[in-house]
């Protein structure tokens, strides 16, 4: 098991930023990769990023890209989500997942899952 804690979310006015952080508990933090996930009501969960164990493999989906930042910091096990330029349609429950070794786009592909924590962005 690997317990994850997300922390950071909010209301935030458009054009605005906010960053997420995930803790994970544990000692193999640098064995996981670590992908945000994003749904609101009615939708699928919709890949939004992901980082490698060492920070070198890095993934983002077409939504968000040159908006968000994802990054990990091993020494204190969390991966934060960095969110600029936001607008409506980020609103959202962001989700952290984890999984071993291999970086992917499909929540299917995730073991390991917190409970979310609230985005909303108001136009």
């Amino acid at each position: 098991q690997v317990p994850l804690v997300e922390s950071g979310g909010g209301l935030v006015q458009a054009g605005g930023s906010l960053r997420l952080s995930c803790v994970a508990s544990g000692s193999t933090f640098s064995w996981f990769v670590m992908a945000w996930f994003r749904q609101t009501p009615g939708e699928e969960r919709e890949f939004v990023a992901a980082i490698d164990g060492n920070g070198a493999g890095i993934r983002y989906g077409d939504s968000v890209k040159g908006r968000f930042t994802i990054s990990r910091d091993n020494g204190v096990n969390t991966a934060y989500l960095e969110m600029s330029g936001l607008t409506p349609e980020d609103t959202a429950v962001y989700y952290c997942a984890a999984r071993p070794f291999r970086v992917t786009m499909r929540q299917a592909d995730y073991n390991y899952w917190g409970q979310g924590t609230q985005v909303t962005v108001s136009s």
